[in-house]
């Protein structure tokens, strides 16, 4: 009779709470990049944030709320096709993106006063949490729940389908608002994909404690 592995429900609590830590991490970094540094120049962060930036536009809806709106319209689509651990997590990464951009708009402004330098800092910071997400098999919520599902099942690079749609939604919120914004938002993208794509499929040693706690994949 094969004896019951006692430190096997240990094992999964640590394993639950470190990828729930690392999710967090990664909605933070991505609240911290909108809130601050992209949101207030109207720079979308995404699909989802290039329309959460045309509900604040036509409806004064803020920014947060409306960020929470376009993203929970996608978990179904994550439901369906990456499962219940994906949707909760998901649900859970947008909610803390959310309340992070909220707290983030309203207590801290930029302290560049160049709208180049907040695109930059805040499309690096962007990837950085991006990535951090959809390595925990989480999507950062919007189109990004698009895009992990094509890596789940046609397996392309998460990064190179966030691009590519989120391209078309860009042109769009460009249109309706001001010519400028298709500019800053590729560029967004860009730099905050290009990061995904490198931090996604990069492999670090077990050894390696802090960094794998950071980036490490399971």
């Amino acid at each position: 009779m094969k004896k019951r592995d006692h430190r096997q429900p240990a094992k999964n609590i640590r394993n639950f709470l470190r990828k729930y830590f690392l999710v967090a991490t990664g909605a933070v970094l991505q609240g911290f990049a909108m809130g601050v540094f992209l949101f207030p120049n109207y720079i979308p962060s995404g699909g989802a944030g290039g329309f959460t930036v045309l509900l604040n536009y036509w409806f004064g809806i803020p920014f947060s709320l409306a960020l929470w709106i376009m993203n929970a319209s996608m978990l179904l689509f994550a439901f369906h096709f990456l499962g219940s651990r994906s949707t909760i997590g998901t649900l859970f990464g947008i909610t803390v993106t959310s309340i992070t951009v909220n707290l983030f708009e309203v207590s801290l402004v930029s302290p560049f006063s160049h709208i180049a330098l907040d695109l930059l800092f805040g499309s690096i910071i962007l990837g950085l949490g991006i990535a951090v997400l959809l390595r925990q098999g989480v999507s950062n919520g919007g189109i990004g729940v698009i895009a992990l599902i094509i890596a789940k099942y046609k397996n392309v690079n998460p990064g190179k389908s966030l691009f590519w749609i989120n391209g078309v939604i860009f042109l769009i919120t460009a249109y309706v608002i001001v010519w400028e914004i298709v500019i800053q938002a590729l560029i967004c993208q860009w730099v905050s994909t290009t990061i995904v794509r490198w931090l996604y499929i990069v492999r670090v040693p077990r050894k390696r404690v802090l960094i794998d706690l950071i980036w490490g994949r399971d």
